[in-house]
């Protein structure tokens, strides 16, 4: 075993120590780094809620080292429910299932559903799989919401983690950056029909594909009924609350701006004397402003996003400008999060 190999595996088993004392780390998945706890100890994950400032009622989603777990945690879970996990777990989709009773009002907010995932990052998947190993026979989940300050841009290196919470958090674990860069695709498989509650970079054109015939009582030779909704659902009451759900969230302090084509052009023109950080997909430089340029490419957006607005938010400037992104499945997920983002700067 290589030096590092060594190094990596003792900050493993620290970990894992950590979390059975009832502490926090920094967890690295493919999507963003979480602020992680055991979620079977309520103890625990108060000090998540404490740590970021979190609501209450917000709910936390629940960390599994494999799909077989999902029984621990759930309950009534439909065939819908195992032909995601099957198709893209380990990965960032977040199932939302029926709750089992032992499950704490603190992790699901008080609600009758739970979030559920299995993360793919190595790292993340060693501390999962050596935490369970701890407690055979019993429920070992860990509930791990992103490393940040509640309502504000998500952490996608453990830098950012260590920058966001300094001591307050015992051991941040360095994954290196993550790989997709935003929070895990959310889709409600509690009641009917799966809908999308947050986009992410799992698609729906991706999970209908995936689903195919398994949906109950439909033929295969009969044309199928949308499987997903290709837009997040309407919120109702009968729609569970999910992470990053809220209209304001990964926000950056300094006000923010998106806009496409001509609002674009004119926010730019209009800058008068503020200094402006500006996203876009254009090398054209303007006089007074800081440039960062934006990938066609949705995967590649997404992958450096918030890395992007950390770079933004601490560059002095008076006003964050994006380029809006192309529309259409593939950038559901960077739109969602520009989006909130723009809405919830401007509380900052």
């Amino acid at each position: 075993m290589s030096a590092r190999a060594n190094r990596n595996a003792a900050h493993i088993a620290r970990a894992i120590a950590v979390l059975n004392a009832g502490g926090l780390i920094g967890l690295p998945t493919e999507t963003v780094y979480g602020l992680a706890a055991d979620a079977s100890n309520p103890l625990a994950v108060a000090k998540i809620f404490a740590a970021k400032g979190r609501p209450a009622d917000h709910p936390v989603i629940v960390h599994l080292a494999n799909a077989q777990q999902i029984r621990d945690w759930a309950t009534d879970i439909p065939d819908a429910a195992w032909t995601l996990a099957a198709a893209f777990w380990p990965g960032p989709l977040t199932l939302i299932l029926k709750r089992a009773p032992h499950v704490l009002d603190a992790v699901t907010g008080g609600q009758a559903t739970v979030g559920l995932r299995v993360p793919s990052h190595p790292m993340a998947h060693a501390v999962l799989a050596g935490f369970a190993a701890t407690r055979p026979g019993r429920p070992a989940g860990i509930a791990a919401p992103s490393a940040n300050q509640f309502g504000r841009v998500s952490p996608t290196t453990a830098q950012h983690v260590r920058d966001e919470f300094g001591s307050a958090v015992e051991l941040v674990l360095d994954g290196g950056a993550c790989e997709v860069g935003i929070e895990s695709t959310i889709i409600d498989c509690s009641a009917g029909t799966p809908r999308i509650l947050r986009p992410g970079f799992i698609n729906a054109d991706a999970m209908a594909a995936a689903l195919g015939d398994v949906l109950e009582g439909n033929p295969p030779e009969e044309p199928h009924p949308p499987t997903v909704l290709a837009k997040p659902a309407a919120t109702s009451a009968a729609t569970p609350r999910v992470s990053g759900s809220l209209d304001a969230h990964y926000a950056p302090r300094t006000p923010t701006i998106v806009a496409a084509g001509p609002e674009f052009a004119a926010a730019l023109a209009a800058q008068g004397e503020k200094r402006i950080a500006v996203l876009s997909f254009s090398t054209t430089r303007v006089p007074n402003t800081r440039h960062w340029l934006a990938s066609t490419q949705p995967s590649i957006y997404a992958h450096n996003l918030y890395s992007h607005l950390r770079a933004m938010d601490i560059a002095a400037c008076d006003l964050i400008l994006v380029e809006a992104p192309p529309q259409g499945p593939e950038w559901d997920g960077v739109n969602d999060r520009l989006r909130r983002a723009a809405h919830g700067s401007q509380f900052g």
